[in-house]
């Protein structure tokens, strides 16, 4: 059995794991480690667990040592070299009219590469840039494009919501977002409130998504004609969350109901349940004698991000 530990090397970043090399070790600990880049100094973000051996990822490394004092103040001196290297490179990018957004300078732990992370809408020529920068600060340099979603992420901020970005304090993978997800959920299809400081669609749009995907199977559609008692009339209206329905009657009232109070008129067809809860059907006979089946398997269409499955008939 061997032991490994999850480290990450920047708040909200993705987690590598790591064997504790014999070492006593803790949430929160500040560790050195050898990475693709060279030396790196991590922290702790889950204990140490036991794991097979033969499941282990290939190419594992091991946790060199506890980090020191001198390895924290090696860190600190690099956080002051990467505000000074952001500073001259920002005042070289104005003066050259580069059109880039300079985003955040990373300078590795050992010192031997400095990597400047920037936006543009294109391709940008920064080769005379470079050389200003390698001739400044004496080390290699790196210039590494990156998107709109990872300049949010390092940069951070308040949403709309009054919180820190999820980007910049949790949320450590990028998942798609759709209109469609805005549009299940009810909300106002206004770029203004359904974007985020990326510009991007707010990735909290998909925390809920399969929610009411789900809570909406057992309510009908809009337009449909229902009864509920004594009351007929047309869905105009659904609340997902509370389970009720909108429903206008032929003398022109709203009346709200339980979405498990009303009845479908003949003719029409309440939302299926999700696929796991469609029970298989025996074979019918069809009017000519032939054996004729019904399908309860159901899949997703190409592109849909995460939408609700659609069960499909098969031809008799």
């Amino acid at each position: 059995m061997a032991k490994i530990v999850k480290i990450q090397f920047q708040t909200a970043g993705r987690l590598y794991d790591f064997l504790t090399g014999g070492l006593q070790l803790e949430m929160n600990d500040r560790v050195i480690v050898e990475t693709e880049r060279g030396k790196s100094i991590g922290v702790v973000i889950k204990p140490p667990v036991e794991v097979d051996d033969a499941s282990l990822p290939e190419g594992i490394k091991s946790v060199l040592r506890s980090a020191r004092a001198e390895d924290l103040e090696s860190a600190a001196r690099n956080r002051a070299k990467e505000k000074e290297a952001f500073d001259f490179c920002l005042n070289r990018i104005k003066e050259r009219n580069m059109e880039m957004k300079l985003v955040r300078v990373e300078y590795l732990f050992d010192g031997s590469k400095a990597i400047f992370y920037f936006t543009a809408d294109g391709r940008i020529d920064f080769r005379e840039l470079v050389k200003d920068l390698a001739h400044a600060f004496r080390t290699r340099i790196e210039m590494r494009q990156i998107g709109v979603r990872d300049e949010a992420g390092m940069v951070g901020g308040i949403g709309i919501c009054g919180r820190e970005l999820c980007c910049a304090s949790f949320l450590r993978e990028f998942e798609p977002v759709s209109v469609k997800m805005a549009k299940e959920q009810n909300l106002a299809l206004n770029p203004t409130k359904i974007s985020g400081q990326c510009g991007r669609l707010l990735c909290c749009l998909s925390y809920e998504f399969e929610t009411y995907c789900t809570l909406r199977k057992c309510l009908p559609k809009c337009g449909k004609r229902v009864k509920c008692g004594d009351a007929e009339g047309e869905v105009v209206k659904l609340n997902i969350l509370e389970g009720t329905v909108t429903v206008r009657t032929d003398d022109h009232q709203d009346i709200t109901v339980s979405g498990d109070d009303i009845r479908l008129e003949p003719g029409t067809e309440r939302q299926k349940k999700p696929a796991r809860e469609i029970e298989e059907t025996k074979p019918k006979k069809s009017p000519k004698g032939r054996p004729r089946q019904e399908s309860s398997h159901a899949g997703k269409g190409r592109g849909d991000a995460g939408g609700s499955p659609t069960p499909k008939k098969e031809k008799p």
